[in-house]
């Protein structure tokens, strides 16, 4: 991917000074979550989706960290981050950078390539690359999503996202997530289910290292190595995608707080902004 430069970065960096955000749901889409946002101070920590997280920067420049490598991205780039992709974000020049996501679940975008195609997908659809250039279909993507974001007749909105994904799918998919379970130590996989399958639940770094078969350095040190976060960022941010479905649902942001294993809705409330840049509030009216 070509990194964007601080010249470039200068003249496109956002009109406004002040972070702004618009959330949404598009049901035409399958509920699919979209976001326009502007981020000039705002760093999200190390994250996953339970969807892809597709987008494009307009103006500014993004740093960001996917599968242990850190890249700036400018306009023209584009985000094909597949789901439980663990990845972050941090303005890159001065002024922030302003960029458009949609966050489509599999099962929908599998839907699409099958009316395509006219044949059953097999597996499951995914992106080699989740940072890249391609400028004229970042601009194509951006043009889709500005129509969805004027609320654009059902025909244009419909047909423009759905061009824009399948061309996306076309020039950088591949048929499926190769799971990597194979390639990883056992003993740190059994840490990592282990959280999944308790992650409401108060874990200590003790009976985890334990379950794992490892020392508690040892298992922090190679949990971070495989999974690119820390045993307690994965207990966290398994939190905070459960809260987006709860509260996508309606339930209230206190319920959720509990619901999730948080000690309040404070403590719910710091976690999720930090790893969307929405209040639960917020993403609950969308």
């Amino acid at each position: 991917m070509h990194s964007v430069s601080q010249e470039q970065a200068t003249h496109q960096r956002p009109p406004s000074g002040q972070e702004q955000a618009r959330f949404w749901r598009d049901p035409r889409f399958g509920n699919m979550e979209c976001m326009a946002a502007t981020f000039v101070t705002h760093e999200f920590p190390p994250h996953a989706h339970d969807t892809f997280s597709i987008g494009a920067i307009e103006a500014g420049s993004q740093v960001a960290m996917i599968r242990g490598a850190r890249e700036a991205t400018g306009p023209g780039a584009l985000y094909l981050i597949n789901p439980g992709e663990t990845h972050d974000g941090q303005p890159g020049s001065e002024g922030g950078y302003r960029y458009r996501m949609i966050y489509p679940d599999a099962r929908f975008f599998s839907t699409i390539l099958e009316e395509a195609t006219g044949k059953a997908f097999a597996g499951t659809p995914s992106f080699s690359r989740q940072l890249l250039t391609d400028a004229p279909l970042a601009a194509a993507f951006n043009r889709a999503h500005q129509a969805l974001e004027a609320g654009a007749s059902a025909l244009e909105g419909e047909e423009s996202l759905y061009s824009v994904l399948l061309s996306t799918f076309a020039r950088h998919g591949s048929a499926v997530l190769t799971p990597s379970g194979g390639a990883e130590p056992v003993a740190v996989a059994r840490a990592r289910d282990y959280i999944a399958a308790h992650f409401t639940e108060e874990i200590g770094l003790e009976a985890l290292a334990a379950t794992a078969g490892l020392s508690r350095a040892h298992l922090i040190r190679a949990f971070r190595r495989h999974y690119f976060i820390t045993p307690h960022a994965y207990q966290t941010d398994l939190r905070i995608r459960l809260a987006r479905r709860l509260l996508g649902e309606g339930t209230t942001p206190l319920e959720t707080a509990l619901a999730c294993g948080f000690a309040d809705q404070a403590h719910l409330t710091r976690q999720f902004k930090a790893r969307t840049g929405l209040t639960p509030a917020v993403y609950r009216a969308g």
